[in-house]
């Protein structure tokens, strides 16, 4: 009999991650940053789309029509129920790479792959080039994610004795998490022999402590499949070549500040290399690069300055994390760096009012500071990359994405009684999910139902949570009383009546 799975974990369900990567409205920010044409997105298909939670969240969040496929019928499932609740016509399937490549399907303005194409075989690799040649469009843009050399380089081995554990010597009986949680305690017990494999490649321990904290769901798919094959990017370009596709730029916006992730020499080397491919792969070297996240697109065209200017100016964004609670810092390759105060401060203040605002708007805002508009978009791509801020879409979108975003979101919340395995709502002026956790679901919530003081949202929560035999954790230990459960959650709601609300007001998710 065929094996539907092919080599991938099925007796463990994925987690319900929201990768934001995937939202086809990040793509104009970073392309203009490039200094690209970018496509409007009309049609958009994910790949491998797991528990559906991102393709459900685009889809409720825009106009953009979606579909796409998971191997997993359990995933495939859920996915189709997310997308009944938001009424998105979203058409999402239960089907193989080439199963679904054969279906009647429309040219898409948008392919994204996240967390797949490191973990299939060689030949559904070949599948999916295949079907990006035949179904994106030209001008079309291609999202994907995967796992590089050389930064895997030293870790590789151990990942491949580990899954050997898993399958010689773990219990089948037993299920995939006891497997893998043998596999991690035989290579902690191997590392403690002081090996020579250990003495050649130090940086293996640090990461294997850290795979001990992760989730075990997200491990078993990651780690624990049949196939893994991080790639180098030059194999990449090869692949895709032959899909018509060129590199675009980095999806991920901290990446294209070269500030923070190459020292001088660096950049003065890179410099010096006049084919961009092989500069991208001499870059992976440098930063020893572990994991891409590239934009790829079908006819690259590129922007005049004044063009670029224009577009960048008409760029809208929104504060979306609390003033006070923006750090002046972000993370790099190169380490932490810290932001320029006299450039940023001022900058923050002006969206302090969570509004939305185009980059021409702030740019007349912030006359009289001395921030030129390079500074101006510089900062915009930080600012985004570390989470602080989101693009906006047009005005009209938002207000044909707002209904079937409130259904999805009307959805989310009451499953957040239950439990908090699904921590994002949708956002119609983001075009995508925002995080929030469990209790602050159950707030807004209590919100929705009329209620507008923290201590009514605490109770609120109290109450669903006592029906379900459940107490909150403080530092570890188990609340008992109710007093203590009421004094935390009530808390926890005057923290976000303070600092959430009139930000979920802004993204029209209240």
């Amino acid at each position: 009999m065929e094996d539907w799975t092919e080599g991938n974990v099925a007796d463990i369900g994925y987690t319900f991650g929201y990768y934001n990567e995937l939202n086809p409205q990040r793509v104009k920010l970073a392309f203009l940053n490039a200094g690209l044409v970018c496509p409007e997105f009309g049609t958009a298909c994910e790949l491998g789309f797991g528990q559906g939670l991102s393709t459900n969240l685009h889809a409720a969040a825009s106009i953009t029509q979606w579909c796409g496929t998971d191997f997993n019928p359990s995933q495939a499932g859920f996915a189709q129920e997310l997308a009944n609740s938001s009424a998105t016509g979203a058409k999402l399937y239960d089907e193989s790479f080439d199963e679904f490549s054969k279906r009647d399907l429309p040219e898409f303005d948008y392919i994204g792959l996240h967390g797949i194409w490191s973990w299939i075989s060689d030949e559904n690799r070949q599948v999916i080039v295949d079907f990006i040649r035949k179904k994106l469009k030209v001008g079309g843009v291609l999202y994907i994610s995967y796992n590089t050399m050389p930064g895997w380089g030293s870790f590789a081995p151990m990942r491949h004795l580990m899954t050997q554990h898993a399958e010689v010597l773990g219990t089948e009986g037993r299920g995939i998490v006891s497997r893998i949680d043998g596999a991690l305690g035989f290579a902690s017990n191997l590392l403690g022999t002081s090996p020579a494999f250990l003495n050649s490649n130090p940086l293996v321990a640090g990461r294997l402590e850290a795979l001990k904290k992760q989730n075990r769901h997200y491990l078993a798919h990651e780690y624990f499949n049949r196939d893994w094959h991080p790639m180098y990017f030059s194999s990449m370009h090869q692949l895709l070549d032959g899909a018509k596709l060129q590199y675009a730029c980095s999806a991920h916006y901290l990446d294209h500040v070269d500030a923070i992730n190459l020292s001088q020499e660096h950049q003065t080397f890179l410099k010096e290399i006049p084919d961009l491919m092989f500069r991208e792969s001499v870059r992976d070297f440098i930063v020893n690069q572990t994991f891409r996240r590239d934009y790829w697109v079908k006819g690259l065209r590129k922007l005049t300055p004044p063009e670029k200017a224009e577009g960048s100016r008409l760029v809208r964004v929104l504060l979306t994390t609390y003033r006070s609670d923006v750090k002046l810092q972000v993370t790099g390759s190169l380490g932490q760096a810290n932001l320029t105060e006299s450039i940023y401060t001022p900058i923050l203040d002006a969206l302090s009012d969570y509004k939305v605002k185009t980059l021409g708007q702030l740019e007349r805002e912030l006359e009289g500071n001395e921030i030129t508009f390079t500074q101006l978009t510089q900062a915009m791509m930080l600012l985004v990359g570390a989470g602080y801020l989101n693009i906006a879409q047009d005005e009209s979108t938002i207000t044909n994405a707002r209904r079937q975003s409130d259904k999805l979101n009307t959805y989310l919340l009451n499953k957040a009684r239950a439990g908090g395995d699904i921590s994002y709502l949708a956002s119609p002026v983001t075009g995508g999910g925002i995080p929030l956790g469990r209790f602050q679901q159950l707030f807004v919530l209590a919100y929705t139902n009329g209620k507008r003081q923290p201590a009514q949202w605490a109770q609120y929560a109290w109450k669903i949570l006592t029906l379900q035999g459940q107490k909150l954790l403080k530092d570890g230990n188990t609340l008992e009383s109710e007093e203590e459960n009421m004094a935390e959650l009530t808390a926890e709601a005057e923290v976000f009546f303070e600092k959430q609300l009139q930000i979920l007001k802004s993204l029209q998710i209240l």
